[in-house]
């Protein structure tokens, strides 16, 4: 089973959000969501450009007292 987002008009035409390819006819159960909005166009790339500098040790493991922290959780 798998998870595809849709958006159905109001004539029920469905539109896949995504390309999908099958390698026979399935069937397809649909769920619709009342009252929630068709997603909107992805954001565009470089959005935050200039507002932030990500540190050289962005990647750099944290200390195991911090590590300690999370795995106790």
């Amino acid at each position: 089973m798998r998870t595809v987002e849709a958006i159905i008009d109001e004539s029920g035409k469905i539109e896949l959000l995504e390309p999908i390819q099958l390698s026979a006819p399935f069937r397809a159960l649909v769920i619709i969501l009342e009252g929630e909005k068709p997603i909107a166009d992805l954001r565009p790339f470089g959005l935050c450009q200039g507002e932030f500098t990500v540190p050289d040790d962005f990647d750099v493991p944290l200390p195991d007292e911090i590590l300690a922290t999370f795995e106790s959780l």
